[in-house]
């Protein structure tokens, strides 16, 4: 038996469809889950494991979560690495600026230069051994907004595995992962939209055919703030601290893991658009689509065969 569910959670409406035998209980147990991780990995909600790291910054360790402490360890060795947009430590930035929430405003430059100052990755400390997690710098804050709904996403599935449900799809805003073969197509593939990002919510630009696999797109038409006539998207560059200037319009990365889209989709978003497409042709487990501002597209070589164009 396939039931959906839907949500609203984490900021955004998030989709489960199940198909086995017990799917009811499947889909209650997938909520409580879902609840679990939002108290654990919250950057916004004052009681989550993350806000207490976030408000002992400067002051002492924090023993976390097992889970929470490998996110943390992940989030760090890709915010470290090269090419990457990607930075863990960005919480104080993107609190400043609050895009997407109602209270969004346009900071000063001083106060950004300020905020900057305590966004660097390389002052999360880390024990393994005590599974503690030490920011050093008062008014550092953590925000694992990039990664941890790929992470989730693969803890589900995981869950479902284990249950041997027939099949699952999970929707987490835009962050999909599908497991097992799709009960209303005849080749079992699940066919993923990928929006265009130069229309409503909803319109595809094209569709691609996945099978266990996970499909992450980020773009800037996602989150806006207009002030004094000019616009304001939601990514950052982490060095200039002000919303990244590039070509891009959006970019999807498909992978087994969602956790993989996540950080790949942020790793690279806002590169040049020569230097992304390769770096997706050249990373093994990963393939990507490119749309730019002007709507051109790149597909990577290993996803043209399961990508279709669609034409309005």
């Amino acid at each position: 038996m396939q039931l959906s569910h839907s949500i609203k959670m984490m900021g955004t409406t998030i989709d489960i469809i199940i198909d086995s035998d017990k799917a009811d209980e499947h889909i209650k147990t997938v909520c409580q889950q879902l609840e679990d991780y939002k108290n654990r990995f919250s950057a916004n909600d004052m009681d989550s494991e993350l806000m207490e790291i976030n408000n002992q910054a400067g002051i002492a360790p924090v023993k976390v979560d097992q889970e929470l402490f490998y996110l943390i360890a992940l989030g760090k060795k890709h915010s470290l690495s090269t090419p990457s947009n990607l930075n863990i430590a960005i919480g104080p930035l993107v609190q400043t600026w609050r895009i997407g929430f109602a209270d969004a405003n346009v900071p000063e430059d001083k106060q950004i230069q300020e905020v900057l100052a305590v966004t660097d990755p390389n002052l999360i400390e880390l024990d393994e051994g005590k599974s503690s997690v030490f920011l050093t710098k008062r008014g550092m804050k953590l925000d694992l907004g990039s990664i941890a709904k790929g992470y989730i996403a693969d803890k589900i599935i995981d869950y479902l595995k284990k249950e041997a449900v027939a099949s699952a799809l999970i929707n987490l805003g835009g962050n999909v992962l599908v497991y097992g073969d799709n009960p209303k197509r005849e080749d079992g593939s699940w066919y993923i939209g990928i929006q265009n990002p130069q229309k409503k919510r909803g319109e595809n630009v094209g569709i691609v055919k996945v099978q266990n696999q996970s499909v992450v797109t980020s773009g800037i038409y996602e989150r806006h703030l207009t002030f004094q006539g000019k616009d304001y998207h939601h990514i950052f560059d982490r060095y200039t601290g002000y919303p990244i200037d590039t070509e891009m319009a959006s970019l999807t990365i498909v992978a087994d893991q969602s956790v993989d889209c996540e950080i790949w989709t942020t790793r690279l978003f806002g590169l040049p658009i020569i230097d992304a497409y390769m770096t997706i042709n050249e990373t093994p487990g990963i393939e990507g689509i490119i749309i730019t501002r002007d709507n051109r597209m790149l597909v990577s070589d290993g996803l043209q065969k399961d990508f279709q164009l669609l034409y309005s």
